[in-house]
């Protein structure tokens, strides 16, 4: 059968590999980090609320989420939500993370456009998602089986997966500008010491690591698509 072909693990394997070395560095990082206390008492909320108004980012709500590592920030309704751990310790790992999503609250009020531009692709990231989705699944049987159906659902699945791509790529400048606004307004606020620094790095770092890994592992989907297209066309 020609979509079990051997060649396929060479777009699956890198991407997986990638995946599971970055979510062990995340691990490593946080869990080091989440053991050393903040010099100054900073939960995660006070470092949020405290880099923003220093900012002048006004108006964003900071609440609470349940789940690990669930921390994010919604330009739609200008709310930023911390994990609960993240939200109520002091910890540096609190202070990196609860740093990074003020980062996307400040480039939202900077008018960072690849922020807007990421915002503005969602949807289309939903829809290739679906798309790529039906065409591993349905679309492969099909084209196996001769049907042309087959081959216009791995062609839709590929344009799908070229937006969920695009995604990605703009989702990576997103994600470290945001480190960077992170670090250079913990460092020029005072909010943490040089060493303490070192350590609020390591964590935005490995966290950046999993978007290069989720870039690589849908390129790698995108591949395989494009080569099940080219053999149902054999």
């Amino acid at each position: 059968m020609w979509f079990f072909d051997p060649t396929l693990l060479l777009f699956i394997v890198p991407g997986l590999l990638l995946g599971l070395w970055a979510q062990a560095r995340v691990r490593s990082a946080y869990a080091r980090a989440s053991r050393i206390r903040s010099r100054r008492g900073m939960t995660g909320l006070d470092t949020a609320r405290t880099l923003l108004d220093a900012e002048g980012v006004h108006g964003v709500k900071i609440g609470s989420t349940p789940g690990q590592l669930s921390d994010h920030y919604n330009p739609l309704n200008h709310e930023l939500k911390l994990s609960e751990q993240v939200y109520q310790d002091d910890s540096l790992a609190a202070v990196g993370v609860a740093a990074h999503e003020a980062g996307h609250a400040i480039q939202h009020a900077r008018r960072y456009a690849p922020m807007y531009l990421r915002s503005a692709i969602v949807p289309l990231c939903t829809v290739g998602s679906v798309l790529g989705q039906i065409a591993l699944g349905f679309g492969v049987l099909l084209a196996f089986m001769g049907f042309m159906l087959g081959q216009w659902l791995l062609l839709a699945g590929i344009i799908g997966y070229l937006l969920v791509f695009l995604f990605t790529l703009v989702t990576l400048p997103v994600e470290f500008n945001a480190s960077r606004r992170a670090r250079l307004a913990l460092a020029s606020h005072g909010l943490v010491d040089g060493d303490e620094m070192v350590e609020v790095k390591n964590v935005l770092d490995a966290a950046a690591l999993t978007y290069v890994a989720a870039t690589v592992s849908v390129l790698g989907t995108l591949l395989q698509l494009l080569f099940l297209y080219n053999r149902s066309r054999d």
